[in-house]
């Protein structure tokens, strides 16, 4: 790293690129952690950050285990790729849009090759893409019958 990370402000962190530095930050119980994570998957092989980005995930604060979850989705992105513990971190979590993995879970589908992705992968992407088909037809429809109403005359009640 170019400047000493202030782990206290989190400052400098996102530079992150020494292991044994975050290894030995997690052992003294420093504060974002999880921004440093993202710094290691930024500058770190995949070997090298992915034990520590499973290590992040596990963190008592939320915020800090989120951004766990970004470093993953920031190393699907980088390597086109995640290591099978990584996958495995994924699914424990859920791949649902309403888990703190779902941000991680979609990039990793957007940026890992179909065929390398786990068997269960491919299938939520399989699923996901239909269901997002059935949505957008669901507010195309919506829409049209809005436009509709909106065109045609009004009818003046009896009196």
């Amino acid at each position: 790293m170019t400047a000493e990370p202030n782990w206290e402000t989190g400052e400098g962190l996102l530079g992150m690129d020494d292991p044994a530095e975050w290894d030995a930050a997690f052992e003294r119980g420093e504060r974002h952690l999880g921004t440093a994570v993202i710094g290691l998957a930024f500058n770190c092989s995949l070997q090298e950050a992915s034990p520590r980005i499973i290590r992040a995930m596990q963190l008592p604060e939320a915020a800090q285990r989120g951004f766990a979850y970004t470093a993953a989705g920031t190393a699907a992105r980088l390597h086109g790729d995640l290591t099978p513990e990584l996958y495995a971190a994924l699914r424990a979590a859920g791949p649902d849009r309403r888990s703190i993995a779902g941000n991680a879970v979609r990039d990793t589908m957007t940026f890992v090759p179909f065929r390398r992705l786990p068997p269960w992968l491919k299938g939520w992407k399989v699923a996901s893409t239909v269901l997002d088909k059935l949505e957008a037809w669901r507010l195309q429809a919506s829409y049209a019958v809005i436009d509709a109403r909106e065109t045609l005359p009004r009818r003046r009640p009896r009196r």
